[in-house]
């Protein structure tokens, strides 16, 4: 074995091991994992899921407890059913309210869960019947400029 060959096979190894590195990386941060039995999933009905995809943050008080892990269109109401999973250890009271929030005018949507005052909490497979969908902010400016006349 040549001192060329022994080089290439050490410098494949560090970029396969940084290859993995960054893999393991990449599904931690998205909340990606193969790990089971440790979320909880609920539903809810958006009017408009603007903004948010499969992966995206659900926040409780700005803190990650979750991630939107289905959404699909439902043909009977016209509204984006969507599924989200939740940390086990994160209690959700059953009359908590779920919105679709914004982090800035130029920031992406999240889902926000905002919690209630129930002694009562859902439980997996429960729906989330008090929602709020995207705002557009186009739409909220053309209210504004043509709305100004009015009086």
């Amino acid at each position: 074995m040549s001192n060329h060959s022994t080089i290439e096979i050490l410098v494949g190894a560090a970029v396969l091991a940084g290859a993995i590195g960054f893999a393991v990386y990449a599904g931690q941060s998205t909340g990606f994992s193969a790990r089971g039995g440790d979320s909880y999933d609920l539903t809810a009905s958006f009017r408009s899921l603007e903004g948010v995809n499969v992966g995206t943050d659900v926040r409780l008080a700005g803190v990650k407890i979750g991630t939107v892990t289905g959404m699909e269109l439902n043909p009977d109401t016209y509204r984006a059913d969507t599924t989200i999973s939740v940390q086990q250890d994160v209690p959700i009271p059953d009359d908590s309210a779920i919105v679709v929030s914004s982090e800035g005018l130029l920031g992406g949507n999240f889902i926000e869960i905002m919690p209630g005052g129930s002694p009562f909490m859902y439980e997996a497979g429960d729906e989330i019947d008090d929602t709020q969908g995207a705002v557009s902010l186009i739409s909220l400016l053309l209210k504004f400029v043509s709305g100004s006349g009015d009086n």
